[in-house]
């Protein structure tokens, strides 16, 4: 049997069992959903109504069995990308029409882009305004959501294409060391796009104000400096442009930190409660899980890098995913490499995603718990449960659908940890 044949099997075998075991996920979590919807969980029934219970119920089940539709149609598209040999088409299509060269590997990389993002447009579409539309999330509207996507294209096509072409004029002429040095420019690039991302790109989609409320100004200060952290600036985010979902993060790196609350979430939690969700933000930086998690990038990135970097030599790779590599010295096929690369890698990683979604749920946990320190327990428990209840987020989750898939614990977990502490 010849190693394309053997990758060829091994791609579609984990390719069919990958989507078997998210059907069964997928359908674990609406029957466990659907069959406590009837009643709130006992350690709730004192705070959470029975019809916010019920639409966080239902809308867990639509996202679910929406998920189903999309989960199967993207499958469909890879094996027609891969196997069913369209990227092998679009390929030759491009290289009769321009030849081999930098133009036309980064006009197979744009074309895929294009046409891929028009194949999922209606799934798009239907999420914003069928879908978050029904359970009273959606606040876009399609002229705001269409800038949106022509801001986001334009954006992505002058910083991705120039990036996309250093990198394939590395994988041309810096040698057998190519990925090496590609790694070095990824990582330079995501480092810099933490820095210039607060100042220059989220202004692009989203208004930000400086926090204007004395008293919690007062007190998130007051936090800050009791826990030792310094942001450039405290912001308010105008999310209820387009979502009524609140959230607040931080964005940035080094001197470039800030402190963003989404206007949603000021409204809908009182200042001590405002207080303890930053606390819990925190406590990420406090037990350093931003620096651990880029790390793990670092290092996950490097393997990936040198892995492509072997791959990429081997034709086996190529065939074994329905494409013909370029025979001419003159086409290059480093643009296909980053392609299959892109295409295949998520089919074997899925099976690993419980292992970082569990040191997510640790991390959670532990940031739980320097807050509780810092703040008010009962006020963090406040807070998360009326995101969780604004947020429409479900208290009767699977529980090997959490493992499978959730970066948060879930509330009960999450408040049961609170109220022992």
């Amino acid at each position: 049997m010849s190693y394309s044949l053997i990758f060829t099997t091994a791609f579609a075998v984990a390719l069919v069992a990958g989507l078997l075991v998210k059907f069964w996920l997928a359908s674990r979590q609406v029957r466990h959903v659907a069959r406590h919807r009837g009643a709130v969980p006992a350690a709730f029934e004192h705070t959470i109504s029975l019809a916010a219970h019920q639409k966080a119920a239902d809308y867990t089940i639509a996202k679910a069995r929406f998920g189903l539709v999309e989960m199967a149609w993207s499958t469909a598209l890879l094996l027609g990308w891969t196997l069913l040999g369209g990227l092998d088409v679009l390929n030759k299509l491009l290289l009769g029409w321009l030849g081999g060269g930098m133009v036309q590997q980064l006009a197979l990389l744009a074309a895929f882009a294009a046409i891929g993002g028009l194949l999922e447009l209606p799934f798009t579409l239907w999420q914003t305004f069928r879908l978050e539309e029904r359970f009273g999330f959606n606040k876009m509207t399609l002229r705001l959501w269409l800038a949106d996507t022509l801001k986001s294209t334009a954006l992505g096509a002058a910083i991705g294409l120039p990036i996309a072409a250093l990198i394939l004029w590395l994988m041309g002429a810096a040698g057998t060391t190519w990925w090496l040095w590609a790694w070095a420019v990824w990582m330079g690039f995501n480092l810099l796009g933490m820095l210039v991302y607060p100042t220059f790109i989220a202004p692009l989609f989203n208004k930000f104000k400086p926090l204007d409320d004395p008293t919690l100004k007062e007190r998130v200060t007051a936090l800050m400096k009791r826990c030792g952290f310094a942001a450039k600036g405290l912001f308010v985010m105008d999310g209820s442009t387009r979502s009524a979902h609140a959230n607040a993060y931080f964005t940035g790196f080094g001197a470039s930190k800030r402190v963003v609350f989404y206007d949603t979430l000021l409204r809908q939690l009182d200042a001590a409660e405002v207080e303890a969700v930053l606390a819990h933000e925190l406590g990420h930086f406090k037990h350093r899980h931003i620096v651990k998690r880029l790390v793990a990038m670092f290092a996950l990135s490097l393997a990936g890098f040198a892995l492509l970097g072997w791959v990429s030599t081997q034709a086996w790779f190529y065939t074994g995913l329905g494409v013909q590599p370029n025979m001419a010295a003159t086409a290059p096929n480093d643009a296909l490499a980053l392609l299959l690369f892109m295409l295949a890698v998520p089919v074997f990683g899925f099976f690993v995603a419980p292992l970082p979604a569990r040191l997510s749920r640790k991390h959670e946990f532990e940031a739980d718990a320097y807050a509780v320190a810092q703040t008010s327990g009962a006020d963090l428990s406040a807070a998360l449960l009326k995101l969780y209840q604004d947020n429409a987020s479900t208290l009767t989750p699977d529980p090997v659908f959490v493992k499978f898939y959730y970066s948060h614990p879930p509330a009960s977990e999450r408040l049961a940890r609170m109220t022992a502490a």
